[in-house]
This record gives C-alpha cells, sequence and structure tokens, in this order.
C-alpha cells in the first residue's frame, strides 16, 4: 500500500495533479489542486484504491483529511470518488460537526447527498468522528451557507467572505458584499 508520496509537481489540473517520484509521473486524485506549484516539491499523504479497470492514488496534504476520507470508505456504497467528491463540498471541519450533530439537512443541502446516504453517514460515523469546534461559527455562518447554497464552492464561499469588508455588519449587506465582490 502507498501511504505517501515526495516528489517535484509535473502539472496541476482540476480534479489532482501529476507528481514526478523517482521518474515516474504519477497522477494523484485531489479535494483540491490548490497551492501546488509546476516544479515545486510535494508531499503528501495518500490512499490507493484498486478497482477492476486499474488502479487510482488519492493525495491529501493534511492527515485529518485522510482520516476522514477512510472513515467515509467504511460507509456500505461509498468508494473512494464519492467520500472524495463529499471533502470537495464542504470543508472536513464542516462535515464532522454536520455528522457528529446528526444534521441531515446540512448533508443533503450544501453536500448534496441524498436524505438516504446522508443518514446512513450519520448513523454509521457520528461516534467515529471526532469534533473539536463547530463547523463555521460567528457572524458569517449564514452568509457562507447561502453562498454554498448558490452554488460557490467553500473555498469561493470563504474567499467571497474575506474580501467583505469589516465595517460592513448585519447578514443582508455582508452576503451582498460577497456577492459583489466575488471571483468566480
Amino acid at each position: 500500500m502507498i501511504r505517501e508520496i515526495r516528489g517535484t509537481v509535473v502539472s496541476v489540473e482540476p480534479e489532482g495533479a501529476v507528481v514526478d517520484v523517482a521518474g515516474w509521473g504519477v497522477f494523484v486524485s485531489m479535494i483540491s489542486s490548490e497551492g501546488l506549484m509546476v516544479g515545486q516539491e510535494t508531499h503528501m499523504q495518500t490512499h490507493l484504491a484498486f478497482k477492476q479497470d486499474g488502479v487510482e492514488l488519492y493525495g491529501f496534504t493534511d492527515a485529518a483529511d485522510v482520516r476522514f476520507f477512510q472513515l467515509c470508505l467504511l460507509v456500505s456504497g461509498v468508494g473512494p470518488k464519492t467520500a472524495l467528491s463529499i471533502l470537495r463540498r464542504a470543508p472536513r471541519e464542516a462535515l464532522e460537526g454536520a455528522i457528529a450533530k446528526r444534521d441531515i439537512s446540512y448533508l443533503t443541502r450544501v453536500v448534496g447527498l441524498g436524505k438516504k446516504a446522508a443518514e446512513k453517514l450519520v448513523v454509521e460515523l457520528s461516534e467515529k468522528v471526532g469534533v473539536s469546534s463547530a463547523p463555521h461559527e460567528g457572524e458569517d455562518s449564514d452568509v457562507f451557507d447561502t453562498l454554498v447554497a448558490l452554488g460557490y464552492t467553500d473555498r469561493e464561499a470563504r474567499r467571497a467572505l474575506a474580501l467583505v469588508p469589516g465595517d460592513i455588519t448585519g447578514k443582508d449587506a455582508r452576503l451582498k458584499a460577497a456577492l459583489s465582490s466575488a471571483t468566480r
């Protein structure tokens, strides 16, 4: 089993990156390839998945993400592509919080799971996830949720909120400012 790789980034693609590992160009599917630059050295933890038509390698820069990914694989009916898709749609901390709180509506609304799949995820993982804090607390929680519901990815929503000046207060005003400043 390949648990981690270290090498030079050869190319960056929307779904992952090609990493040169001892002369081998290895494609690694990732939650996000943001932050990787061609020619840069990288180190990531990985999960190797065997399928009927080949082998796929999934890479994670955060050890907690790979642990959550592997927990998702314990749920019947959830494969590596589904687990990665879940992590692409919401931050791991928010997912862990929703599962721990048994928040089916968050999982169906934001993550896009069907009701039965969300319930299965909650039932099978609620006691296995450790949550240290709430997924996204503070004044911008509703604004963040609204942006995600409008189709923004987690990263786009966070970036849009980061661009909102601190002197703008109130949910509606902050949402309007986030929508106008967001570059999608």
